[in-house]
């Protein structure tokens, strides 16, 4: 298998118009679904997110609820009553604690659950090596949203992630072991995910934009992964606590540095 390193190399080297064939090959258009942002059953949301992403997501996150909260202290008494604010054509993200506008990164983050055990009182504990973003009391993504006809809203759709950008695709490079998804193009290094917005004609601007994401994304996850390996010293957490080790070295499930 190839180095972390060769294949970062490799990712450097991907063409924009070659990724943006490949998309523009199969097709796709986001139908709101919001299959890729809930649980399923009991799986909750699962996706990846770099710290500098949950940092930019919390900062996002508290501006809108401050925003929101200088909108409700400007409303007319009549407008409270009738409902007719504009607050209500704001969608927040939800979060277990029922916060009024103060986020911080367990509101954005969660540790990834893959590698942790679940102690006898039902919460987590031991090491993992990523956070995914942080989910309700569904499971479903915490900046979920969903309308009345069931359509689906992000509530930091200027701001998502990496992965929220470039779904349902994926890049796999040579050095990958066991790529997930279905080959499309003839390189077969795109990899298209189950979604039923493909298929479906996207504009060769609009596949494009996908494709740049597409390349940052892999470059990302393979400079994260390095930094990790190389930032990493075992760190076994006491009992019932979580560590994750980021490319910024060991965090508490808060995102402040163990060695704070």
């Amino acid at each position: 298998m190839q180095s972390l390193e060769a294949e970062l190399e490799e990712a450097r080297q991907l063409a924009v118009d070659d990724l943006a064939d490949a998309i523009e090959s199969i097709g796709f258009e986001c139908t709101r679904c919001g299959a890729c942002c809930k649980g399923h059953g009991e799986d909750e949301h699962t996706a990846t997110v770099f710290p500098d992403e949950v940092r930019d997501l919390e900062a996002s996150a508290a501006q809108r609820a401050a925003d929101n909260r200088v909108a409700r202290d400007s409303e007319s008494p009549s407008d409270r009553v009738s409902g007719s604010s504009s607050r209500e054509q704001t969608v927040e993200p939800r979060d277990s604690e029922g916060h009024e506008g103060e986020y911080d990164w367990r509101d954005v983050a969660r540790p990834m659950p893959y590698g942790l055990s679940e102690t006898d009182d039902g919460d987590l504990e031991g090491e993992t090596f990523e956070w995914a973003l942080q989910t309700d009391s569904c499971g479903d993504c915490t900046f979920y949203e969903e309308d009345e006809d069931g359509t689906g809203a992000c509530a930091a759709h200027d701001d998502r992630p990496l992965i929220c950008r470039t779904y349902p695709f994926s890049v796999a490079l040579a050095g990958t072991s066991q790529p997930m998804g279905e080959a499309v193009g003839e390189e077969g290094v795109v990899r298209a995910h189950e979604c039923e917005g493909l298929g479906r004609d996207i504009a060769r601007e609009d596949a494009e934009d996908l494709a740049r994401a597409l390349k940052e994304r892999a470059v990302r996850e393979l400079e994260e992964a390095i930094a990790v390996r190389e930032t990493y010293e075992p760190a076994p957490p006491d009992p019932g606590e979580v560590v994750v080790h980021d490319s910024e070295g060991a965090k508490r499930i808060d995102g402040t540095p163990l060695d704070d």
